[in-house]
């Protein structure tokens, strides 16, 4: 049976969180929101915690996991070396929603790494993830708080439904503000390089620590050989629906979308589209709003996928957004959850 705890990140309840890390301690594992997304959490030093994850996920255990820290100091332990550029972003960005790739000591399980000799390290600025890791005094393994593949999960309500007896225990602690998992930015050579946009973007990189590139394998729709950072490798984000994005001029584009609902309509298909609220009058279909703006769109792009798969649709459309800044963020995740389904107009 699964421990649930309800907490209000305004008026945490410390006992509530000293149940939770005592589990965390004990080696089982626990599900907690972050400012990006619920993360499913085991100690990362333990490898058989970690072996807990990726059997409640379904995870390949290829995939490298993510460690949350409380305090930066805790990442001597953990890794070869801080560069100068890491202290820089470190100083800038924690605590924040992105990632930082080093080189690994022994004391971080191969098993945690992928079998890399890299880490990724975390320091989140959710107030209830911010007291779990303060008094589990460990650094906690924690990917998403999902089924593999599936659409990372942003709502408490969410999380108990997908992973409840899955688990040794859940906090619920309200809707996460990010909505996308933190960018993962790898140090470990001179030039800096983004493995996986997120809500701090190249722009806020390149502000503070000079040039940051992209890596290349974000624009190739083949399985990464050897991932370094999750998210890399295999298909993500998917809802049970078929996802497509549909690219081009905006007037084409829902021409294009009403035709070919109008077609699966006749087909017996149900078809919703995702799209900026703005343009949800324009399309003859069911429509999901996004929101208002790019923040809008990434807060609450899987709570859309995991509503078009509660509403039992078979067909989802997706607008497409600018592949700048958060919106870069925002089309990866699309891409991956349509599984390179582009439809042109």
């Amino acid at each position: 049976m699964t421990l649930i705890s309800k907490i209000d990140e305004k008026h945490i309840d410390k006992e509530e969180i000293k149940k939770q890390a005592e589990m965390l301690k004990d080696g089982k594992t626990v599900i907690f929101p972050t400012e990006t997304v619920y993360g499913l959490g085991a100690n990362g030093l333990d490898e058989e915690a970690v072996s807990k994850i990726y059997k409640a996920k379904g995870r390949p255990s290829d995939n490298p996991l993510i460690l949350h820290i409380y305090d930066k100091k805790q990442i001597i332990d953990l890794v070869e070396e801080i560069s100068d550029k890491a202290e820089i972003v470190m100083d800038n960005f924690w605590p924040g929603p992105i990632t930082i790739i080093f080189k690994k000591k022994d004391i971080v399980p191969l098993r945690t790494s992928g079998g890399l000799d890299t880490v990724a390290i975390r320091m989140p600025s959710n107030p209830i993830a911010r007291e779990l890791l303060k008094e589990v005094k460990l650094p906690i393994a924690a990917p998403s708080a999902n089924i593999s593949g599936r659409p990372s999960p942003t709502r408490g309500k969410h999380v108990y439904k997908e992973m409840n007896n899955r688990v040794d225990g859940i906090i619920l602690g309200g809707d996460c503000i990010f909505g996308l998992e933190s960018t993962v930015l790898d140090l470990t050579n001179d030039i800096p390089v983004i493995l996986r946009p997120g809500s701090i973007t190249k722009e806020d990189l390149e502000n503070v620590i000079g040039e940051v590139r992209i890596d290349p394998a974000l624009e190739k729709k083949e399985d990464n050989i050897k991932a370094i950072a999750p998210g890399m490798k295999y298909k993500h984000y998917s809802p049970n629906a078929d996802v497509f994005i549909v690219s081009g001029q905006h007037n084409n584009v829902i021409t294009k979308v009403n035709e070919l609902v109008s077609n699966n309509s006749k087909e017996g298909l149900r078809s919703v589209v995702m799209c900026l609220d703005e343009n949800k009058d324009k399309y003859n279909s069911d429509t999901i709003s996004l929101g208002k703006n790019l923040q809008e769109v990434a807060a609450n792009l899987f709570n859309a996928l995991i509503t078009a798969d509660e509403e039992k649709y078979d067909i989802v459309y997706t607008e497409e957004f600018s592949n700048c800044g958060l919106g870069q963020a925002i089309m990866n995740r699309l891409i991956k959850s349509a599984g390179y389904k582009i439809i042109k107009v």
